[in-house]
């Protein structure tokens, strides 16, 4: 994988993620993020929307259904992943390609947005990365489609006793020890 093409899209979500289960019981969510590039027009003073981009995006097992409870239509997300080339045969016979995203990190844009993330835990053993999912799945929506609510980052209180970033018991200064 480190010769796949790799991208970060800002954009918003164009519906509600499809999650959906392959026949062998694996997880897979489906989803579409528009993004539309603006430039600043000297000469009028306005901004002015470019060509929007549509990219499908996809990711597969426990991920899926945390994007899949997280993650509602109109949220502005930051998705990064690795651009994939698929083959296959429509419905009428015609041979197609298309272009999507095997997604490897996605997460709501809090640039105009707040968001709750939740710590999951890990099913498996062989997953070493993140843990976090987004918990903004009843957050109010404005017009615009940005989450609105009050929110808060939290990882899991306590920790081992040799990570210098958990909770102490006795320290009063809650200061890392070294």
């Amino acid at each position: 994988m480190a010769r796949d093409t790799q991208i970060t899209i800002v954009g918003n979500l164009t519906a509600d993620p499809e999650l959906r289960f392959t026949n062998s019981g694996q997880a897979v969510v489906d989803f579409t993020v528009a993004s539309t590039p603006s430039q600043y027009d000297s000469k009028s003073g306005q901004w002015r929307d470019g060509n929007t981009l549509f990219m499908r995006c996809s990711a597969w097992n426990e991920f899926a259904e945390n994007i899949s409870e997280s993650l509602r239509k109109g949220m502005r997300v930051i998705v990064q992943g690795n651009l994939v080339q698929r083959n296959f045969e429509d419905r009428t016979g015609a041979q197609r390609t298309v272009v999507e995203l095997r997604v490897e990190e996605v997460g709501p844009s809090l640039r105009w947005a707040r968001a709750e993330v939740t710590r999951q835990e890990r099913s498996g053993s062989g997953q070493g990365r993140g843990g976090y999912q987004g918990g903004n799945r009843n957050a109010g929506q404005s017009g615009s489609g940005y989450v609105s609510n009050q929110a808060s980052y939290s990882a899991p209180q306590g920790g081992a006793n040799d990570d210098p970033w958990g909770t102490s018991q006795g320290d009063s200064f809650g200061e890392p020890p070294f």
